[in-house]
């Protein structure tokens, strides 16, 4: 088979081998929730995987609830109705970013007039004065003011000034809710410190298994009515049998992530490699987000008149694997809403580069191939309208 650059970590990360190996060691495990000797022993696996991934975080482990993944866990914080204690406490409306990802700009379980977006400028980063004037006129009367938004943009790697956002929605009496699911391992994220009340994760994006998940509060004060019910798993916020391989391969990947993130800087020098052979080879190139923190990982640009579905397709007969945006929005037609909110509604789509500590110096040749293929087929007439 062909050598092929794996270049779509912010898709799915590639299954870490130790992540593998907690997958099957928990496989045959009893349920976590039986009393005996076997359950027991699954309960310890599951507590030690939850405590791992506090650690990811600096938080604690029993404000930890496992999901399916982001969606879910946007799904449930997204939502009108809480409690607080056995009190019940109500959020009348939602704040996002417009340059979200779909989970979150979806509002969850608000109706869509009780959600407001509030924009972004050209490197996409969220305007606070924006958000700070639709705070100051929510009305208290009729509830709290729940904020989502991303902390590392999923398209173009944007980090949002987490500190100045959770600041404003304090200052608001506001919660901040924080879509952590492309920056968790990527950038530093402390639960302890004045940071947001809700974290998203997501185990797949740091090398774990798919299909499971975390919301991780700061303090177990008040948390969501369910959108899940039935037994009393997670402390009764989320029903259903925990998914423990999953979860143990999870634990195994936080771990990795933790002691991975003191390479960051590796990865950094890798990306801005990659960042260098576009400009060298497509001068006119567009960097999105380029003036503003970016995670290590990731670029995302463009190649004036070409399209980037076309592009991609390109790159993948080449035996390179990028995407154009978001895999979520995979196959649809229409601009991506990421590149909208920063107000390129007229490019043509872009492509994401996004690496990790695995990506190596013969996965650069070959993006630098495949692009040079691609260069010289638009200058030599084959250029897409």
């Amino acid at each position: 088979m062909a050598a092929r650059a794996y270049l779509d970590y912010n898709a799915s990360a590639p299954l870490l081998r130790v992540a593998r190996e907690a997958v099957v060691a928990a496989l045959e495990a009893a349920n976590p929730s039986s009393v005996h000797g076997e359950g027991r022993a699954a309960r310890r696996l599951m507590e030690e995987a939850r405590a791992r991934i506090a650690g990811l975080v600096n938080a604690r482990p029993q404000h930890i609830v496992f999901t399916s993944g982001a969606t879910e866990g946007a799904t449930t914080l997204l939502a009108p109705d809480w409690r607080m204690g056995k009190a019940p406490l109500r959020f009348s409306h939602l704040y996002i970013c417009s340059a979200d990802h779909s989970c979150l700009r979806s509002g969850g379980r608000f109706l869509p007039d009780q959600i407001t977006q509030i924009g972004v400028d050209g490197q996409g980063l969220l305007k606070l004065d924006a958000l700070a004037q639709a705070l100051a006129s929510h009305d208290k009367a009729q509830g709290l003011a729940l904020v989502a938004v991303h902390a590392a943009n999923n398209e173009s790697g944007v980090v949002q000034p987490l500190e100045d956002i959770a600041s404003v929605v304090k200052a608001a009496g506001g919660v901040l809710v924080l879509d952590a699911v492309q920056a968790a391992g990527r950038i530093l994220l402390d639960m302890s410190k004045p940071c947001a009340d809700y974290l998203i994760l997501s185990a797949h994006k740091i090398g774990g298994p798919k299909g499971v998940g975390a919301i991780i509060a700061a303090s177990d004060l008040m948390m969501p009515q369910p959108l899940i019910t039935g037994g009393g798993q997670e402390k009764s916020h989320r029903a259903g049998t925990e998914n423990l391989p999953g979860i143990a391969g999870f634990g195994a990947a936080a771990e990795s992530a933790s002691e991975s993130f003191k390479t960051i800087d590796e990865v950094r020098k890798l990306r801005d490699r990659f960042e260098d052979v576009v400009l060298e080879l497509v001068p006119d190139a567009l960097i999105f987000g380029r003036a503003a923190p970016r995670l290590a990982n990731t670029l995302f640009f463009a190649i004036p008149g070409l399209k980037a579905e076309t592009a991609q397709i390109a790159f993948d007969l080449a035996g390179v694997a990028l995407s154009a945006g978001s895999a979520c929005s995979s196959g649809k037609v229409g601009a991506s809403p990421v590149l909208t909110a920063m107000g390129f509604d007229e490019i043509q789509g872009a492509l994401r580069v996004s690496i990790g500590q695995a990506t190596d110096m013969h996965d650069l040749e070959l993006f630098r191939s495949a692009l040079a293929g691609i260069v010289s087929r638009r200058s030599g007439g084959g250029r897409a309208a």
